[in-house]
């Protein structure tokens, strides 16, 4: 039986973590790379403490756990990369930065050696720019907590090598999780689609239709969603959700459906990131009550179908302009956010047609282009199609 190869990666904040946990479980040898001494030490601290809690679950033999953490090295010095197969690289979402850590690498892995991102939100292909050989560099996208959540987007660029994309598919399938294919656009497959669920639920709380914990009660109660649009951003961190909102924005050269809201801007400078900061849209100090919602508002099922309506025509203008396939469109919002069920099947089970009104109503009544319903959910609508028939 061939060796596993090596696995490198940089960055040890809670994606990095992660990812090497997720690597070791499979049964490689991993290398951990970050410049910062005692963040090392903190990331060697929580894998150990998740690895302990696997053992208190019975999840895991202690002699097992002590065998995984013993594959995860730490170093300090990207030359520790030299016999790694895989790299993948999740560190701050700052391009220069991602640029000369790439370059650092290219200068000490073998030729074989796939270098991957885990952008979330940057161009692949203005990653791997700085390369000399662009053909081995492709994105390789977890999802937060990435030893939990099963999907990856796998995303390669103009420039990325076919043999490359198998086998980086290949490698991630057979660390059991959910690969997804996409095209190297903003946001991908679910930054992209999910963008809605965040900007329309802040955007009706601005106008005053009801409060934040009844419009997080009603996507729960009338859509079975896990969690609200607020308490997920809290989750997140809003200094993330706003700043990949922000990316999307620009790099779609600041189309209005991906417009950030003044609302987050202002949570986001306050430093009023969510539950790691101690407060976001709700407060999480020690004493202090969540607010109760206005159950059986009568805005409730306005409120979700409006946000639903706005992500399924993200979903439908994805698939129109093959951002991904349609089954991987449908994996990716279901085992990357958890939703209830796939937007293109959640369409038809609705109607399309029901969709396309609620879309024109929105647009004619704010004439704002953000409510344009997209091209292909129009021609369905007139071809009376739907998309599993």
């Amino acid at each position: 039986m061939e060796p596993k190869i090596i696995i490198g990666v940089a960055g040890c904040g809670a994606m990095g973590s992660g990812i090497a946990q997720v690597a070791a479980s499979a049964g490689h040898q991993v290398i951990v790379l970050d410049t910062n001494g005692s963040a090392l030490d903190k990331s060697r601290s929580n894998i150990a403490k998740d690895y302990e809690k696997l053992v208190t679950k019975g999840k895991l033999t202690r002699e097992k756990a002590q065998v995984l953490l013993g594959l995860i090295s730490f170093t300090e010095n990207v030359a520790d990369f030299a016999e790694c197969g895989l790299v993948i690289e999740a560190i701050v979402e700052i391009l220069d930065v991602k640029k000369e850590l790439f370059r650092q690498i290219e200068n000490v892995v073998n030729v074989n050696c796939i270098i991957a991102t885990n952008t979330s939100s940057l161009p692949v292909v203005a990653v791997a720019s700085s390369c000399i050989e662009r053909s081995r560099v492709i994105g390789i996208h977890f999802f937060n907590p990435a030893t939990i959540l099963p999907l990856v987007e796998i995303i390669p660029s103009f420039t990325s090598g076919e043999t490359v994309v198998v086998k980086a598919r290949e490698i991630i399938n057979s660390w059991g999780k959910t690969t997804v294919l996409a095209k190297d656009t903003p946001g991908f497959i679910v930054n992209r689609i999910a963008r809605p669920y965040y900007g329309e639920a802040i955007k009706m709380y601005e106008e005053g239709i009801a409060d934040i914990a009844t419009i997080d009660w009603a996507m729960k109660t009338f859509g079975g969603f896990k969690m609200g649009p607020f308490e997920l951003m809290d989750f997140i961190g809003n200094d993330i959700n706003f700043k990949v909102t922000e990316t999307v924005w620009e790099q779609m050269f600041y189309d209005p459906r991906y417009r950030p809201s003044l609302t987050q801007k202002r949570l986001y400078e306050a430093g009023f990131f969510g539950r790691k900061s101690g407060r976001g849209y709700y407060n999480y100090s020690e004493g202090v009550s969540a607010p109760g919602a206005v159950e059986n508002h009568p805005k409730g099922n306005y409120i979700f179908e409006r946000i639903l309506a706005m992500l399924i025509n993200e979903a439908v203008d994805a698939l129109y302009l093959k951002i991904a396939s349609r089954n991987d469109i449908e994996l990716a919002m279901t085992k990357g956010v958890n939703y209830p069920k796939g937007l293109l099947q959640w369409a038809d089970d609705i109607g399309i047609h029901k969709v396309l009104e609620i879309l024109e109503k929105l647009m004619n009544d704010y004439n704002d282009d953000r409510y344009r319903p997209s091209l292909l959910l129009k021609k369905m609508v007139a071809e009376k199609r739907s998309f599993f028939s």
